[in-house]
C-alpha cells in the first residue's frame, strides 16, 4: 500500500470516528431538559427531587420579594412560582 493511499485511509477515519463522536454528544442534550435540584424556565421555577427511594426532603424556597419559607417536596419536579418571584431553593438535608 503506498503511503499516500495510508495516509488518506488514516484521515478518513479520524473524521468519521470524530464526526460520529459529535453526533453522540449533541444527542445527549435532552437529558438536562429537567436537571435535579432547582432549575428554571423562561416564565417557571422548579425544584426536581431526584430519587430512587421515594423520600420526600424538605428545601429552603427564596423567594424575591416576600419571606424565604421551607416547604416538603415529593420525588421528581415541583412547580415553585414564576420565575421572577423565585430566586433559588435547596435542599437543607431533613426529610419531611
Amino acid at each position: 500500500m503506498s503511503v499516500r493511499r495510508l495516509l488518506t485511509s488514516t484521515l478518513g477515519s479520524v473524521v468519521l470516528a470524530l464526526s460520529s463522536l459529535g453526533a453522540t454528544t449533541a444527542t445527549a442534550t435532552p437529558a438536562a431538559a429537567d436537571p435535579c435540584g432547582f432549575y428554571e424556565t423562561s416564565a417557571d421555577a422548579y425544584y426536581n427531587h431526584c430519587t430512587s427511594d421515594g423520600s420526600r426532603v424538605v428545601i429552603k424556597v427564596e423567594a424575591a420579594w416576600a419571606d424565604d419559607y421551607e416547604r416538603c417536596v415529593a420525588p421528581g419536579r415541583t412547580w415553585l412560582g414564576s420565575a421572577s418571584g423565585i430566586q433559588g431553593a435547596h435542599y437543607v438535608g431533613r426529610t419531611c
